[in-house]
Order: C-alpha cells, then sequence, then structure tokens
C-alpha cells in the first residue's frame, strides 16, 4: 500500500502563485513516476504534469511554462509549483503514483492516488 497526502492548495487570485506538495509513504514502486492531475466541477479529471524517478517530465500544453513538477526522491515528495494562475486552473488537484514513465498521462494507469487539494483562482 502506499499513502499520498496533498498539502498547499488554497484560495489565490489570478496571476498569483501556489505550490502543491504531495508526501509518499508505505510502499513505494523502485522507479515509480509521480502525477498531477486536476478535475474542475463537471469535468473529467485532466492531466497536469509527471515526474520521473530520474527526473524526466511531461506537462500538458495548458499549464506549460507556468507549472513545474519537481521531486525529492530521499524524502518522497513530488511539488507542483504554480505561477500565472488562471481561473481555468480552478479545480481540486490530486497526486498519483505508477510504476514507470510509460503512460505517463494517462489516470487510470496509475496505481495509488491521494484525497487531493482545492484550489481556487479567483478573478
Amino acid at each position: 500500500q502506499v499513502q499520498l497526502v496533498e498539502s498547499g492548495g488554497g484560495l489565490v487570485q489570478v496571476g498569483g502563485s501556489l505550490r502543491l506538495s504531495c508526501a509518499a509513504s508505505g510502499r513505494t514502486f523502485s522507479s515509480n513516476t509521480m502525477g498531477w492531475f486536476r478535475q474542475a466541477p463537471g469535468k473529467e479529471r485532466q492531466f497536469v504534469a509527471a515526474i520521473s524517478w530520474s527526473g524526466s517530465k511531461m506537462y500538458a500544453d495548458s499549464v506549460k511554462g507556468r507549472f513545474t513538477i519537481s521531486r525529492d526522491n530521499v524524502k518522497n515528495t513530488v511539488y507542483l509549483q504554480m505561477n500565472s494562475l488562471e481561473p481555468e486552473d480552478t479545480a481540486v488537484y490530486s497526486c498519483a503514483v505508477k510504476s514507470g514513465f510509460g503512460g505517463a498521462t494517462i489516470s487510470t494507469l496509475y496505481n495509488y492516488w491521494g484525497q487531493g487539494t482545492q484550489v481556487t483562482v479567483s478573478s
């Protein structure tokens, strides 16, 4: 079992920044990929960003240049630095973990999920 706990969400104005964290505990894969997804009310879950154990990164087009994913393998923690936030970024953000980097944008390939943290961007 893997437990994932997100933190750092909140209310921010347009153009502001937030930094999300996701700490993993329990049995973690030796070469895991950690990803961030988001889901807005009435919409499907959407891929945001992913990072492999070795540091390869992938981003959704909608967040490229604004969001940065990083990780600390010693702490088993992944971060999502979100800058220049827009109202369209409002959603519940969840982190997830899977083995390997292939298919990192596909939510159904992730094995474990956190409970999510709300991000609200006000205009």
